[in-house]
Order: structure tokens, then sequence, then C-alpha cells
């Protein structure tokens, strides 16, 4: 069996390194990436014809690769380990202020399960991991009827193979850490995914009651 980085060609390599677009897969839908930086945000916004006011999360190998980007509190590493990795996108602290189309200063980074997507993401960095599909439509379930898909409508986009399970998205959560008030112990799912919210916000009870106390930094 080839190795999961094999499968990146170089031509895809060389497309995110230019600035364009890749189609890649997911352990729940295909992800549009590309670099987070401002030509490239250019490019993948007209591809999906995307509300500029609409940020894009970015997706990494590992939390090595998030704390670059963003703060981490000590308990997001016992979040994550608590729900099928992939399935949860978290909105936290920018480390220094980005493009606004990825937050600014809040920023959603999504730690990748699928090992085609690591292998990307270890071998080019962070790259934005927003479904591949044109605002308001349905996301294909699968990389190769997605570039068909985008590819029909005029887009050159490049391809990562690899099989996705398609489903729902990520769950979204803003972490407490976003919040605008020091003390402020709590989080808020904005869009419920693959995980349902009440799981989410079970596992941030049980947390309070195990530390007794509101969560700090």
């Amino acid at each position: 069996m080839a190795e999961d980085s094999d499968v990146i060609s170089p031509e895809a390599l060389s497309i995110v390194a230019s600035g364009g677009c890749i189609v890649y897969p997911t352990s729940t839908q295909p992800a549009l990436g590309c670099l987070p930086t401002s030509n490239a945000l250019d490019g993948l916004y007209a591809i999906k014809n995307r509300p500029s006011h609409m940020p894009v999360s970015i997706g990494v190998a590992d939390l090595e690769q998030a704390s670059n980007l963003v703060e981490l509190t000590d308990d997001i590493p016992d979040l994550l380990a608590s729900f099928p990795e992939g399935s949860l996108t978290l909105v936290l602290p920018a480390k220094k202020t980005l493009d606004s189309r990825l937050g600014a200063d809040k920023i959603a980074i999504r730690v990748v399960a699928h090992p085609v997507a690591k292998a990307l993401l270890q071998a080019t960095g962070p790259l934005t991991a927003t479904s591949a599909n044109i605002s308001g439509t349905e996301p294909e379930s699968n990389c190769p009827d997605t570039i068909e898909t985008l590819r029909k409508a005029g887009h050159k986009v490049g391809l990562v193979e690899g099989n996705t399970p398609g489903g729902l998205p990520s769950t979204l959560i803003a972490w407490y850490s976003v919040c605008d008030v020091s003390d402020c112990a709590s989080i808020e799912v904005l869009r419920e995914g693959i995980i349902p919210a009440d799981e989410v916000l079970l596992w941030w009870k049980s947390q309070i009651s195990n530390n007794g106390e509101t969560l700090g930094m």
C-alpha cells in the first residue's frame, strides 16, 4: 500500500505554493485549501462566490501547527481527545491579526484526522479547510465529483485524492478564550455538525463540575 504522502502530487504542492486552490479529503467532506495569504484567499473566495464578511476555517496537521497561529488553553487537548479526531473546529484567539476572511483576531482551527490531509498539511503548512463548494450549493460527498463541479463552473482547482465519507461537517465551537470578558467561562456551538451540540455542552458541564470553579487560561 502506498504511503499517504505518495498520493499528494508535486502538481498539487506546486498549485498551493503558487497561491492556488486544491480540493483535499477530510474525515467528513472534501475541503477547499489554499495558503492563508491575501492573494490566495482572493482566489478561494472567487471560486466559492463567498461573501468576504464570512470567514473560513484553517486546517492544521496537529496542535503544534495550531500553536503558531492561535493561543491554546490547557484543556483543549482534553476536549479534542473526547471526540473523534477531526470532528470539531474551534474558534480561538489569534496570536497576531490575520486577514479578516480568516477571522482577523478570532480564528477557526480544525485539527484534521484524514491521513492524506495530515500528510498534505505537514508538507504545506496550514491551509484553509472550508467546504469545497460554491456558496449556496450542497457540497459533493467526494473529491472527484467536487473537482468536476468546480471545473464545470470554470474554476481551475487542483486535486489531492482520497476517500471521504461525506455527511455532516465538523461542529464549530467558539471557545471561552475568545470571549471579550476575561473571566468568561462558557462555550458556544456556532454550527452543529457531526457532533451534536448537546454532547459538546455536556462535556463542558462535566469540566466545570470537575474543576469546581470557572476555568481559566
